[in-house]
């Protein structure tokens, strides 16, 4: 790139840089808002900021939200950036439209940067019912480029752009209002410097030739089916090791019509009956009001009212189910026979093979993966499929085939053809 085509985006890139500075030093002003930083509360003021967001190639975008009380994420903040300005919108000012943003986040010759995705995405998701595209996840590019497992904004910050991130707002009630310059101050710095982050992995990504790892992973996060909250799989979450079928069959009633309940009533699935209350019920299996009461934290008033009924009801419905049209147990691979000691060869394979690539390991493989590899070479896993495959997959079968070694030369783990 020659001198005269590198300059405006230079000249940008510096303005953008002494806006950043100004937030730092306002933080010791009399407490009024500066223009570098912008609090958006009228409709107006949206749509004038996302004309202009719209013409930009790239947008970093962040929310602040809470979700202790709620089954459904509250916003209360949206901060978007780009090369010349950067803002927070007050999503709860007095009538504020946010089509504007919506339609940015729609926009797809614009490239919305997130760092750790997926709650943000849910809650646009939740809001306009389609997912902001394209997108890009620093924290997965962190992880396709070797940084560790989950790395937080702060951390890559600091080891990217040598930023210090002040952290100490991080637990503000955002719901309040009027907001601090101090919460305003930090919820902006979670955007302005995403944008040199996203510029030096966007340059690590495609040095390394791995842009189809990273688009692979952010085909998931714009796959509305990754948002859906559906009270028929709710059952999947919970932790039981029981093979009674009749069991799982009353757990998964239960488990859909908390989720429901739940979401009437936009709050935290444990506040309408907790986990261990589920799996007290679904082995006691009760038929009538009194039974139920003398489930660990069911009152009698509870037993006897509407929630108790619908309970009873679900469990009814789970016992009435002819026993094949119950839900089947979770396959587990018991390790014997010589199997437990493939998992743990698996194991220092992906340790060699994520080392080699510089890749965090969260990314290709956990535990059950490596459990049902071990089992199957076909198993239904991330691993053995796209990018992951050729990273790890392809050898962990070959592994198993005896195909490949592991040795040690020079003080490094190697891997070896054998055939």
């Amino acid at each position: 790139m020659n001198e005269k085509k590198c300059f405006p985006h230079v000249l940008r890139y510096n303005c953008w840089k002494l806006q950043v500075l100004h937030i730092a030093l306002s933080k010791h002003g009399s407490g009024t808002y500066s223009p570098a930083m912008t609090l958006i509360t009228s409709s107006k003021e949206l749509s004038d900021l996302c004309h202009e967001l719209a013409q930009s190639d790239v947008v970093t975008v962040d929310t602040e939200f809470l979700r202790e009380s709620t089954y459904w994420p509250k916003l209360c903040l949206v901060q978007v950036a780009d090369a010349n300005r950067f803002a927070a919108i007050d999503v709860l000012a007095p009538d504020i439209d946010l089509n504007p943003l919506f339609d940015l986040m729609r926009k797809p010759d614009v490239l919305k940067v997130f760092h750790s995705a997926r709650q943000d995405l849910e809650i646009f998701h939740l809001l306009m019912d389609e997912v902001p595209h394209p997108i890009f996840d620093t924290q997965v590019a962190a992880m396709v480029c070797g940084f560790g497992d989950s790395i937080g904004y702060d951390n890559l910050a600091r080891r990217l752009v040598n930023v210090e991130i002040d952290k100490s707002a991080r637990f503000a009630d955002w719901s309040r209002r009027p907001l601090t310059q101090k919460q305003i101050s930090y919820a902006l710095s979670d955007v302005t410097y995403l944008r040199d982050i996203y510029a030096k992995l966007r340059e690590q990504i495609d040095k390394s030739g791995r842009e189809h790892w990273l688009n692979e992973e952010m085909a998931i996060l714009e796959n509305p089916e990754t948002y859906r909250q559906d009270p028929e799989t709710a059952w999947l979450r919970l932790k039981t090791r029981s093979n009674d079928r009749h069991y799982l069959a009353i757990l998964k009633e239960l488990a859909a019509w908390r989720e429901i309940e739940a979401q009437r009533r936009d709050t935290p699935r444990g506040r309408v009956i907790k986990d261990e209350q589920l799996y007290d019920v679904a082995s006691n299996r009760p038929t009538n009001a009194k039974d139920l009461s003398k489930t660990r934290g069911v009152s009698v008033d509870m037993a006897e009212g509407r929630l108790g009924k619908e309970i009873l009801i679900a469990v009814q419905k789970a016992l009435d189910l002819p026993r094949k049209d119950c839900p089947a147990p979770k396959e587990r691979t018991i390790p014997n026979n010589g199997l437990g000691a493939i998992m743990d060869l698996l194991r220092v394979l992906l340790k060699q093979s994520c080392d080699e690539y510089d890749v965090a390991q969260k990314l290709i493989a956990n535990s059950s993966d490596l459990e049902k590899i071990a089992a199957d070479d076909n198993a239904d896993v991330k691993a053995l499929s796209g990018w992951r495959r050729e990273v790890f997959g392809e050898k962990a079968l070959r592994l198993k085939k005896g195909l490949i070694a592991l040795s040690i030369k020079n003080g490094k783990l190697v891997v070896e053809d054998l055939d």
